[in-house]
């Protein structure tokens, strides 16, 4: 990924869903401008959900997901209407595209059913409305014929409607006015530290680089939470682990908050003088993406595991393993020792989360940077719904090292709740 692209995680993610041929490729194609989607008139040529990152105006960044056809029959119709579903969890939004001329049908009203129990927004999008004719024939404008049913389905649906040809984008300016008019309002609510500083601040980042660190570049939570000092007219200040205790002492200006990566949290307290607000990357991307609420709750379940317990450990992205992997390797250790126990692990990694959520003891998720916040929050509220608990990768560290009071001073409410707790 180039730094001058806004990652996945920060888009706003928008899936276009429907039965097979109602047009949801030619829908992509249309809303781009480019021939993102292949096209065809053969039934079911989009498989599998299909990502596509995208600067829309004037939308902005996002993420426009193809899907496999709600109707597609067999076993393995049933297999990729099951992966379709899955996109659901992580959309801000979708268009439910339906061919004008066959209309709604009950595989149509499930999509909108389930968004309803989401409390996500959905748009209907009556696509191919170059091929209504007119049937008065003192109609000389098929628009008049169009904004009838337009009219007449949304109010049956109690849901946006907007008409469109993606063959000659008519309608394709107001589907696009229509998507800003809905997108989620808290889209760029949550930042990751701009809410905690003020312009002018020192903020100092600790970036280890090891065997683990990619090539020539800093990881993204980095690269992201720099970009939010800079936006808050703060000033940014990395340095290595080895380096902080130099770093401290030739600033001139006492720095607002050092965030260091979690993996050398014990170094860095260390090092940080008391009177300076320490946290890490991990946890203030729990508390951007996520509920930091939630895995401060969830890290006390740790006291409670018993032999023979599984733990799943959660990854939101899928990566090449080190030998000492902090999710494969670290995590697993630090619990055991923590506990005492004989714990047994299992692993996801990517799109897939899991479907046995009440197996677990705990589930151990990472800071979720390649996630966006709906993804990370539908998984949150996945795993509530079965009484599991939850942490995130950065406040399990903290707490395994006894630091996590320490690192959640920049926080008081949570603060609080681990005190209460």
């Amino acid at each position: 990924m180039s730094l001058n692209e806004t990652p996945r995680g920060g888009r706003v993610h928008l899936a276009l869903l429907g039965k097979r041929n109602a047009g949801k490729s030619s829908v992509i194609n249309a809303i781009t401008g480019q021939e993102t989607a292949i096209v065809s008139e053969v039934k079911g040529t989009t498989t599998d959900p299909v990502f596509k990152a995208m600067e829309i105006l004037p939308i902005g960044p996002c993420v426009l997901i193809d899907t496999a056809g709600i109707d597609d029959p067999g076993e393995l119709g049933e297999l990729r209407k099951k992966k379709t579903l899955e996109v659901l969890d992580i959309a801000d939004l979708a268009l439910l595209i339906v061919d004008i001329k066959v209309g709604i049908n009950d595989a149509d009203r499930f999509i909108i059913d389930k968004f309803r129990e989401k409390k996500k927004p959905l748009i209907v999008v009556l696509n191919k409305l170059d091929t209504i004719e007119d049937e008065n024939e003192h109609e000389t404008k098929h628009e008049t014929k169009h904004k009838r049913i337009v009219s007449s389905l949304q109010a049956e649906l109690n849901t946006l409607v907007v008409a469109v040809s993606a063959l000659t984008k008519q309608g394709i300016n107001e589907l696009k006015n229509a998507i800003i008019a809905v997108i989620p309002e808290d889209q760029d609510k949550f930042k990751i530290v701009g809410d905690l500083i003020n312009p002018g601040d020192f903020i100092v980042l600790v970036t280890p680089i090891d065997k683990a660190a990619p090539k020539g570049r800093l990881i993204l939570p980095q690269q992201q939470t720099i970009r939010d000092i800079l936006d808050s007219d703060a000033m940014a200040i990395v340095t290595k682990e080895y380096e902080l205790r130099e770093t401290l002492n030739n600033l001139a200006k006492k720095p607002k908050l050092v965030i260091t990566d979690s993996q050398v949290f014990l170094k860095v307290a260390a090092d940080t003088p008391k009177d300076i607000l320490m946290t890490s990357f991990s946890i203030l991307f729990a508390r951007q993406k996520g509920d930091l609420t939630e895995f401060i709750k969830g890290v006390k379940a740790i006291a409670r595991l018993q032999d023979r317990d599984k733990v799943l450990i959660a990854e939101g992205c899928t990566h090449h393993r080190q030998a000492d992997d902090i999710g494969s390797v670290k995590i697993p250790r630090w619990l055991r020792q923590r506990s005492g126990k004989q714990i047994e692990f299992e692993f996801s990694a990517g799109a897939t989360f899991t479907e046995d959520i009440k197996k677990y003891a705990l589930i151990v998720h990472c800071g979720a940077c390649m996630l966006n916040r709906t993804g990370m929050l539908s998984r949150i509220e996945r795993v509530k719904e079965h009484n599991v608990p939850i942490v995130n990768y950065g406040i399990l560290i903290a707490y395994v090292q006894g630091l996590l009071p320490r690192a959640l001073e920049p926080f008081p409410l949570a603060k609080m709740i681990l005190e209460d707790n």
